[in-house]
């Protein structure tokens, strides 16, 4: 199981990377594999600005849809367009080109609270 150290997780199994007041947000190689093959992303609140927690879109596997929660509260300002036509990339690189969206962080004391890679690993093998 890929789990980078330099990332932020959610119990929700989101991730976040930050760089300056911006950070890119997609779900965890965890996650992905539960899910199984993904054939469908839908963000329809790029322009929101959204709180911790709240839904800012879905994801579309064979066997299930699951909401994508906001790790951190901030407001939307892209969605990776390339998951339109191949949603798989979540699948097989979801920590790179599978990001989902890229937002602009309201509080960036909310990132404190996210998990480090060994604490979401110890959240994920309980």
């Amino acid at each position: 199981m890929n789990i980078p150290e330099n990332l932020k997780y959610s119990k929700d199994h989101e991730w976040l990377r930050v760089e300056g007041e911006e950070a890119f947000v997609g779900i965890t190689d965890f996650a992905q594999s539960e899910l199984g093959d993904i054939v469908f992303v839908e963000v329809e609140t790029v322009d929101e600005t959204l709180e911790k927690d709240e839904t800012f879109g879905t994801i579309e596997a064979v066997k299930t849809v699951s909401d994508l929660l906001m790790p951190v509260g901030g407001e939307i300002i892209e969605f990776n367009e390339k998951l339109e036509d191949t949603p798989e990339l979540i699948n097989s690189d979801p920590y790179g080109d599978g990001w989902i969206i890229k937002i602009k962080i309201s509080d960036g004391g909310e990132v404190d609270g996210l998990l480090d890679s060994s604490a979401y690993k110890d959240l994920i093998e309980a």
